[in-house]
């Protein structure tokens, strides 16, 4: 089945748990320089904004690199971790109300030669996207993508007729927030059960 495009109405919507729960199953697409890769979603957290003491955006802060979240939802946010991982993230709400989702694992589907290629694997194995840091590397996603409209050519989601059961959604903690106090408590990390490209625990 042909993919197509999220609509924007998708992103926009107030309950950031519910667009990072319906993400599950999307189809997240790159091309740049005539290279196509795609990858289905397998792994998300979402960041609660100004109340979530986890979100970049708690208390309301607004730096050079969080104001993107502060835009309209469907727009792209990819910071860099530990200076070397990009983390791709996808606006959701209304205009400044900083919501986020982060794409944490994907299954390939598509590229996989590139994919191989990015990240300097011989051979297709579960750790080529799993996790934030190596689904970034592989579908060619870097911090310059930041502010990327979802709604491009270049970098989209889309939905492929592939349904997930509410019954394969396990949620949990999310992961490497325990600085978060109690929100780092909050199950706001969704995941397809039994799915290999999962990162962290199951």
């Amino acid at each position: 089945m042909a993919i197509k495009k999220l609509e924007n109405s998708f992103y926009d919507r107030s309950n950031v748990l519910t667009v990072a729960r319906d993400l599950l199953g999307k189809v997240l697409v790159t091309t740049f320089d005539g290279e196509l890769t795609t990858g289905r979603i397998v792994e998300v957290e979402a960041y609660n904004g100004v109340v979530d003491r986890a979100s970049h955006s708690y208390g309301g802060r607004r730096t050079r690199r969080t104001e993107v979240m502060y835009g309209a939802g469907g727009t792209a946010y990819v910071y860099l971790i530990y200076g070397i991982h990009h983390l791709f993230n996808v606006v959701t709400n209304k205009k400044d109300t900083p919501h986020a989702v982060l794409v944490r694992a994907l299954e390939p589907v598509e590229g996989i030669g590139t994919m191989l290629r990015r990240t300097g694997k011989k051979k297709l194995d579960y750790t080529l996207t799993r996790g934030p840091g190596n689904l970034s590397k592989a579908l060619g996603l870097f911090t310059h993508h930041t502010g990327a409209l979802l709604s491009s050519d270049e970098i989209w989601i889309g939905d492929d007729g592939y349904r997930v059961r509410k019954a394969d959604i396990i949620a949990t903690p999310r992961i490497g927030v325990d600085y978060a106090g109690e929100d780092a408590k909050l199950p706001y990390r969704f995941y397809l059960k039994d799915n290999p490209y999962v990162s962290g625990k199951r």
